[in-house]
């Protein structure tokens, strides 16, 4: 656990889990030094954690940096199809 999360209200969470890998997450567990009960719980929390992360972070190759730099940098003029979008919006907002 992290500094700050023992301190916090802890909540019951329970899973079952076939026999070999509740061996499998016991070992590892033995081997980092932890609880089985703390290595689950880190391990998920870890995993969540990369989960969420590669939710909101948007990786982009090097030619597609560059085409948004330039599409946010230099924006076309707006079209006649924008134009009138922006005038049924505006109109709507009155």
């Amino acid at each position: 656990m992290r500094s700050g999360e023992a301190k916090a209200k802890t909540e019951r969470l329970e899973a079952r889990v076939p026999a070999s890998v509740k061996a499998v997450l016991a070992k590892a567990a033995a081997i980092q030094g932890q609880s089985l009960t703390d290595f689950v719980v880190g391990s998920a929390a870890d995993a969540a954690r990369r989960v969420i992360r590669e939710m909101d972070v948007l990786e982009l190759s090097e030619r597609d940096q560059i085409a948004f730099v330039e599409a946010v940098s230099k924006p076309a003029a707006p079209n006649r199809a924008l134009r009138a979008a922006a005038g049924r919006y505006r109109a709507k907002r009155v």
